[in-house]
């Protein structure tokens, strides 16, 4: 488990693993979130060795020459493989590293049957082919914990005094240090702590800002009492898709112009939910000397040139500055942690571990947020470990993956109910459900569709997963409803 520190150049260092590896006579693959990161890997690899040792593997070439390079590896032409999730099933002869860059991203989740997750599959393959297994991050997902705690790999980071060289990281927000400065670091979205920062980092180089919303204003509320401004047509949320348009609902485009509140009957808007769009128009307004660019939904940026400009980008979104970020900046930390799924807060630490691992050595970041939250704590630490270990050991309470194994049943009552009855489950499985459709999913209104779940220990999941398969294959024989089956989810 490599813990990758601010600034470290993670693409040069994963290639330099691949080309020892291939001056050993053995074969690697490499997989990527996506095809912005495998560029990445893909310049350095072609710096280090040359264009003829390589290939690259994901949808962007197409076809044809996707075709060609599979055929390339699977012939023992080319040893080194790089590419998206589907890389892992690359047939390389002599495998002798495989290698996942931040797995804790979703794109690494298969959302088609049978949902393998490219961590698990290359540990497979490591197991199996006698290869070495890296997984490198910034962050640190409970999985990859679970791996590192059991003994199975070990850990691999800077000592901390280095680590702490690289970056300064602090929080600004209603502490009593930031209200004895500025009596609205309470309330305010970009307090003047932030200001300083981005006004220091402008002095040294290009400004990153993250903000977890793409759009300009995404929601809009009763400036008196708060109430969220509906449509009058279907009720749907009021936004704001510039500084001169009027109220539009975003479900039915409908606009609302001369909108006034039905409980207290302001007219009166305000927002308590901002994109990058009217982000960009206030740091602008701060600093009008300064460019500013966005980086965000289908304009994405690759890369920043050195000079000083602020770059007000989305999570994922960051494009890579040459020499790194003097300063990134993350705005609205309460709404990254505002979220009632399973890894809302894990989710938060990795995608603000992603953006400071940006900044150049001896740059400086600065979270805007509550200081007291642990997830926020714990990046001002640079502690992803400990905080996933803390994640962990709720999960364990909760008996939740990873320390225990689940899986879901979802169909139609009838073959949900068959399908159950058929598993010859371990005496330690729980039975929990039905539940009924969540309403936020697509599909939703099929009332029919209910879910089953089923929990075992750890230790018994290679039961359970024996028991569901031949359950599944006497359904399917009889041509039976079918009942869709995931083995820890992630999200449940």
């Amino acid at each position: 488990m490599w813990a990758a520190a601010p600034g470290e150049d993670w693409p040069a260092l994963l290639a330099a693993a691949a080309a020892h590896t291939l001056a050993a006579g053995r074969g690697s693959v490499l997989c990527l979130p996506d095809h912005r990161d495998v560029t990445r890997v893909d310049a350095a690899l072609t710096a280090l060795l040359g264009p003829d040792h390589h290939v690259t593997l994901h949808a962007e070439p197409g076809p044809a020459r996707r075709y060609r390079d599979f055929l390339a590896v699977a012939r023992g032409a080319r040893r080194i493989v790089v590419g998206t999730r589907s890389a892992a099933f690359a047939p390389v002869r002599d495998l002798g590293l495989v290698v996942i860059w931040d797995d804790g991203d979703e794109l690494h989740a298969e959302p088609r049957a049978p949902y393998p997750h490219i961590r698990e599959v290359l540990a497979l393959r490591s197991e199996g082919e006698g290869a070495a297994y890296l997984l490198g991050s910034f962050g640190r997902s409970v999985e990859a914990h679970q791996l590192l705690s059991s003994g199975w790999a070990h850990e691999i980071a800077l000592p901390r005094e280095a680590v702490r060289a690289r970056v300064l990281v602090g929080v600004s927000g209603a502490s009593e240090h930031a209200l004895r400065r500025d009596r609205f670091a309470g309330t305010a979205r970009i307090p003047k702590e932030a200001q300083e920062a981005v006004r220091w980092g402008l002095e040294q180089g290009p400004v990153l800002v993250q903000t977890p919303r793409v759009g300009y204003v995404l929601r809009l509320a009763c400036e008196r009492c708060r109430e969220p401004a509906r449509c009058s047509a279907c009720t749907g949320p009021l936004s704001l898709s510039g500084p001169s348009e009027p109220p539009r609902c975003r479900w039915c485009a409908t606009p609302a112009p001369e909108w006034s509140c039905p409980e207290c009957g302001a007219r009166g808007l305000r927002a308590p939910v901002l994109g990058d769009a009217r982000t960009a128009d206030e740091l602008g307004r701060m600093f009008p000397q300064v460019p500013v660019l966005t980086s965000s939904g289908d304009r994405i940026r690759d890369r920043v040139d050195p000079t000083a400009r602020i770059v007000v980008a989305t999570p994922g979104a960051e494009p890579v500055a040459d020499g790194g970020f003097a300063v990134v900046v993350l705005l609205d930390a309460w709404l990254a942690l505002a979220g009632d799924r399973l890894r809302t807060a894990e989710e938060a630490v990795r995608r603000w571990s992603n953006a400071v691992g940006l900044v150049r050595p001896g740059g400086r970041a600065l979270a805007v947020g509550d200081p007291g939250h642990p997830a926020l704590q714990a990046l001002v630490r640079w502690d992803q470990e400990g905080f996933a270990a803390r994640e962990a050991a709720e999960r364990r309470e909760a008996r939740l993956p990873p320390a225990a194994r689940i899986a879901t049943l979802t169909g139609r009552p009838g073959a949900v109910d068959d399908l159950v009855t058929l598993l010859e489950l371990p005496s330690s499985a729980e039975v929990l459900g039905p539940l009924p459709p969540d309403a936020a999913r697509p599909g939703a209104e099929d009332t029919e569709v209910h879910r089953m779940l089923l929990r075992v220990p750890r230790g018994d999941g290679e039961a359970l997963g024996s028991a569901i398969q031949e359950a599944q294959r006497l359904r399917s024989a009889r041509r039976l409803d079918p009942v869709r089956v995931q083995v820890d989810p992630a999200q449940i």
